[in-house]
This record gives C-alpha cells, sequence and structure tokens, in this order.
C-alpha cells in the first residue's frame, strides 16, 4: 500500500527540525517586493531565516521558536479598511521586532500610535540623521544615505517609543520601544542603502541575541538524520534531473539511506543536446548510485501536443513526471517516499502556503504542478535553502564542480523555452540555438560568471536574405542574466563581439532560424524565463 502524500498546507507548515539547532528569525510577508531579500539578508548574516504569511498565528510563530521578527514592507496602507495585520497576540509573545517600512507602520498603529497620509511622499534615495547612536544604529555613521518607498508617516508615537532619527520629510524615520522593538521607515535590505547589513547585525545580534552559526553547510549531517528518522527502513525513489538540486538531493538521501534510495531518471525528450547521456555518465561515475533511465519522449511529446499555455505545460510536465514515477516504482515494490530538489524560490515563486501577499509568478512543476491525491510521501531536504546555499552543500558533499556549477534548468526543460506548441521540430531548432549559445559563452569563459545563458523560440517569423534567398523564418531570443540566488536578476552585459559569434552560429547551424534577438529586461519586471 504506497502512503498518502498529506495536504501541501500540512507539509508547508511542518518546518524542518534541522532549523531548530540555529538560532532563527521570521519575516512575517506583507507582500512587500523585498521580503525574499529581507530574508537572504539575514541568511547572508549567518543567521537562519523564514518567510511566514504576515497573518500567521502567534501560536504557529511559537511553534518555530524564533529568537526575533522582522515585520516586512508592503503596498497597504494600514488605516486602509482592508489593510493586512499581524495576530496581536505576537506583541504579547516577548520577541524583540523589526518593523520594516510598512511593517514600522504596523507597529505604530498597532500599538496605539497614528500614521496618515504624507503631504511629502519619499520614494528613493534619502539621508537619515541619527539621534539616538545606540541599539539598531550603534557603531554607525550619524548621516547615511537610506531608500525610501513610502507615503505614509508616523503621526503619533505608541506609548513608550521615542524617535531614534528622522529625515527631511520623515521626522520618524525609525522608532525604538521597549523590549527590543524597533522599526524604521527606510529598507535596509537593498544595496541602496549601504549601512543596512551593519543595522540588520546589529538588530539580530545585539537586540535578538542571535548567534551567527547558520551555514547552508552546517546543517548536512543533521539533514541525513532528519532523512534517517523519518524514512526509516522505507524505500525512496529520486527524481533525478542531473541538476545540482537533484544531485544534492540524491547524495544526502544516499548519505542517509544508502542502496533503500533508487534514482529515476525520467529523459523526456525535453533535456539540452545529449544531456541525458552526460547526466547517467557523470552521477554513476561520481555518485555509485542505483540509477534508472525511463525513456518518456514520446509520453511527453503526446501530453504537450498542441499546448500553448505555460501553466498548462508546467501542469502537464509534473503529471506526467509523476506517473511516470509511480509506474516504475509499481515495477520496485511498495515505495512510499519521494525525493525531489524543491528550493525556496520555487516555493515562494509558486505563492504555496508559505509565502504570503505576493501575485503568483508561474507554478513549478515539482510545487504547484504535483496533481492532488499524489502517491507519495515528499522528502524535500533543499526546501528552505537558496539556489547559492545548495551550491555550498553540494561542494561539501564533495559533488564535482562541474555539475554543481552547472546552471539552472527548469524542470519543465525546453518545453517552456519554446513560446506555443512543442513538437519534435521545434525542440530540435531551440536545442540547437541553446547549444550554440552554452557553447560560445563557455567559450568565452563566461559561464561561470553568469546566472544563466539560455534560447528561446519565438511565436515569430521575420523576413531574411540568405544565399539571395528571401526566407520567412523563426526569431530566437538570447538570454544571458546574472543573479545571486535567482530571486532577481540583470540581464548580463555580454561584450558584442560573444553576442554576434552566438548570432552568426544560430544563423548558420540551426535550421528554419534567420533572426536573433538579445533579451535586455531585468527581474523584476520580468522573470528570467519567459514562460
Amino acid at each position: 500500500m504506497i502512503a498518502a502524500v498529506p495536504p501541501a498546507s500540512d507539509l508547508a507548515s511542518q518546518p524542518p527540525p534541522s532549523k531548530l539547532a540555529f538560532d532563527s528569525v521570521l519575516v512575517l510577508d506583507f507582500g512587500s517586493q523585498y521580503s525574499q531579500l529581507i530574508a537572504r539578508r539575514i541568511r547572508e548574516l549567518k543567521v537562519y531565516c523564514e518567510l511566514v504569511p504576515g497573518t500567521t498565528s502567534a501560536a504557529e510563530i511559537s511553534r518555530h521558536r524564533p529568537r526575533g521578527l522582522v515585520l516586512s514592507g508592503g503596498p497597504a496602507s494600514v488605516y486602509d479598511q482592508d489593510a493586512l495585520h499581524p495576530d496581536p497576540a505576537i506583541y504579547d509573545l516577548g520577541l524583540p521586532i523589526l518593523g520594516i517600512c510598512y511593517g514600522m507602520q504596523l507597529l505604530a498603529h498597532d500599538l496605539g500610535g497614528r500614521v496618515k497620509p504624507a503631504t511629502k511622499r519619499e520614494y528613493g534615495l534619502a539621508s537619515v540623521v541619527v539621534d539616538s547612536e545606540d541599539g539598531l544604529f550603534a557603531g554607525l555613521p550619524q548621516e547615511m544615505p537610506v531608500w525610501m518607498s513610502h507615503g505614509d508617516v508616523i503621526e503619533q508615537l505608541p506609548p513608550g517609543y521615542r524617535s531614534v532619527a528622522h529625515t527631511l520629510n520623515s521626522p520618524v524615520a525609525a522608532m525604538a520601544g521597549p523590549g527590543g522593538r524597533v522599526g524604521i521607515q527606510f529598507h535596509p535590505e537593498v544595496a541602496h542603502t549601504p549601512q543596512g547589513a551593519a543595522m540588520l547585525a546589529n538588530f539580530l545580534y545585539q537586540t535578538c541575541g542571535c548567534q551567527p552559526n547558520w551555514e547552508a553547510t552546517s546543517f548536512v549531517d543533521q539533514a541525513i538524520a532528519e532523512i534517517r528518522g523519518r524514512v526509516g527502513d522505507s524505500q525512496v525513489i529520486c527524481a533525478l534531473s542531473g541538476g545540482v538540486d537533484s544531485a544534492v538531493v540524491a547524495t544526502l538521501v544516499h548519505r542517509a539511506i544508502g542502496d533503500q534510495l533508487t534514482c529515476i531518471f525520467v529523459d523526456n525528450g525535453l533535456l539540452r543536446r545529449g544531456e541525458a547521456d552526460r547526466v547517467i555518465d557523470v552521477l554513476t561515475r561520481n555518485m555509485r548510485m542505483k540509477i534508472i533511465r525511463v525513456e518518456a519522449e514520446a509520453r511527453f511529446l503526446d501530453a504537450l501536443a498542441g499546448v500553448v499555455d505555460p501553466e498548462e505545460k508546467r501542469r502537464i510536465v509534473g503529471r506526467e513526471f509523476i506517473a511516470a514515477f509511480e509506474e516504475e516504482t509499481g515495477r520496485l515494490g511498495a515505495v512510499p517516499f519521494l525525493a525531489q530538489g524543491t528550493l525556496y524560490p520555487d516555493v515562494i515563486e509558486s505563492t504555496s502556503a508559505d509565502t504570503f501577499g505576493a501575485h503568483k509568478i508561474k507554478t513549478h512543476h515539482n510545487v504547484g504542478g504535483l496533481p492532488l491525491g499524489m502517491r507519495f510521501q515528499l522528502v524535500e531536504p533543499l526546501r528552505y535553502l537558496f539556489k547559492d546555499e545548495v551550491r555550498r552543500v553540494g561542494r561539501a558533499l564533495g559533488l564535482p564542480d562541474d555539475l554543481v556549477m552547472r546552471q539552472p534548468f527548469p524542470g519543465p526543460g525546453l518545453a517552456i523555452r519554446i513560446i506555443g506548441a512543442v513538437n519534435r521540430e521545434r525542440l530540435e531548432t531551440v536545442r540547437g540555438a541553446d547549444w550554440v549559445v552554452i557553447d560560445e559563452i563557455k567559450h568565452s569563459g563566461l559561464y561561470g560568471q553568469v546566472w544563466q545563458s539560455f534560447a528561446i523560440l519565438t511565436p515569430v517569423s521575420s523576413v531574411g536574405v540568405m544565399g539571395d534567398f528571401r526566407t520567412y523564418a523563426n526569431v530566437v531570443a538570447v538570454r544571458i542574466v546574472t543573479s545571486e540566488d535567482g530571486m532577481t536578476a540583470d540581464w548580463a552585459r555580454v561584450p558584442y563581439d560573444v553576442l554576434a559569434d552566438i548570432s552568426r552560429r544560430i544563423v548558420n547551424e540551426v535550421p528554419g532560424v534567420n533572426r536573433v534577438v538579445y533579451d535586455i529586461s531585468s527581474k523584476p519586471p520580468s522573470t528570467i524565463e519567459w514562460e
């Protein structure tokens, strides 16, 4: 009998025990575009941090055992009738609280102060003058540049609070109150606030008493112990893609339970040129695990035939992956557990139960794309890690650099790098173009300096001239971005001669393409992938 998977909400509400060994803080998310960045900056200071919905109950917060809370910014005004507020009981938990922008206004409003619309809004750089050089501002200059983004101001401080900083347009740019509760009107998490990391460090280390003991590699031993404790003597299959995420998951699970793990590599026909063979060779040679290769190209292409909606593509790929796994486990016997490489950005972008206040950007095939009633219990030890943290874990586990530093590749593969319908001919076109992009980026020495580099087959055809003949052929877009963790990204300023070589080779080597364009959009407002 294959066990039923717990509801997604239950899975999301069960924090991994490993994090409890480390000091941690929670970010209550009220929909700020910077919420994920707050968590990122706190982790960079070696304190474990997670995003939870802004309305998470005080009881649930207590279960996480944080040493402090951060109230994020948000697009609303706290005095609006439908404004979001935290559970009032959080103020009775005795925890230090840092309110940022909207979070500061929540502190003021909820604790007896008054917030009103500003006569002069502040957006962009401002100069903050520190009036009390202790607490959050200990050891910092008296005047500093900060990044503002607000249209409301605090008219009256809550009882027991005092203003500790001001700007030209904000008499209360920062406030401090009893119990380590502080609020700042600006954003310390963004690069435009140069002393922001120092302010966060003061809050974490001095106010909350956190120890800087979180390292991505620190959790390896405990993750292995937890997997062993949860799985027991049961069998586990791993959704192996060949990327660093699934490779790290497979290694962790293999170290925990050895031959109880069987890795299943589904060759779905949506991979890069020669990738399936390379993956099997590298992982078999370096990881010495049981790997079953499932030939499933026809299955996936049949399911995707005629589908143009990207969300539907993702759902189909997720569904067919699970179906393939279930069929394979039927041959293996009862296998209750599925291990997969879900990361924190996957969870955040899919707007699962872990996040709040943000619009769903896209469904990740291994998060929102999994079918209801799936017959596996999920093992997702990387669910709370960012990509660069996973890379460090991979190195700590001894995985080879050519695997650890491999650029991210989407779970739905080339299906979402084809705008429109997916078929063999269009796959061969985008596959050939993608091969040229990667080859030239590697040849130029840029592969390790950029986050992702790939080609997209657009639904556009254009007029061209090749060999004195008129052509009407495909337009391919090239996307090359820089990023730290995939949450934000900027288009890479690739030298013109490299772009010229990419364009020349694609037009000459890939049949059916006569034009190449370069995507110079950043994330936000765009995403890294086009679909």
